[in-house]
């Protein structure tokens, strides 16, 4: 098997791109499970509760506003936490979250699959990556079927590397 850089002509273009087929054309699912939706949303309504039971009705006066405040930038992430999707294609790699991740798989240097065996409900597995540029980002899903999918990627990835 030859590689791009077993041509001089070819040689100064760098890495040549990885090339990633899902089984699927566009597999997207949830990031997170509905356990650890439920655990977000259960902690967030915890904590409402007792900062008003802390409070109640000195809610209004502006030496209070600080608990809310912090409460409120709970409730962006959680928000986020419960709409939160992952999706792969052959050319990306993407997660809807506070800010909209995205990494073109042509571009991967370097994929590690973290995650904690039979606690995924829990603690979500999420798949590191790294672009051929050192920027690097996490990427969260709940699906056994993306996560079977971040397995073989990562496999793959590894492997093609190797031969670069």
């Amino acid at each position: 098997m030859t590689s791009p850089h077993d041509n001089p002509l070819t040689e100064h273009l760098g890495p040549a791109p990885f090339r990633f087929t899902p089984s699927h054309e566009k597999l997207t699912v949830t990031s997170y499970s509905r356990t650890f939706k439920l655990l977000a949303v259960s902690l967030l309504a915890g904590l409402g509760f007792w900062a008003y039971q802390l409070h109640g009705p000195q809610v209004a006066q502006s030496n209070h506003l600080w608990i809310w405040g912090a409460w409120g930038i709970m409730a962006y992430t959680v928000g986020h936490v419960l709409f939160g999707r992952t999706s792969l294609t052959a050319q990306t790699l993407e997660q809807t979250w506070i800010w909209h991740k995205k990494v073109e798989l042509r571009d991967l240097a370097y994929a590690k699959l973290i995650r904690i065996p039979g606690l995924d409900a829990v603690v979500a597995p999420r798949l590191y990556v790294r672009t051929l540029m050192g920027k690097f980002t996490v990427i969260y899903a709940s699906s056994p079927e993306m996560v079977d999918e971040f397995k073989r990627l990562v496999s793959e990835l590894t492997q093609f590397r190797k031969l670069s």
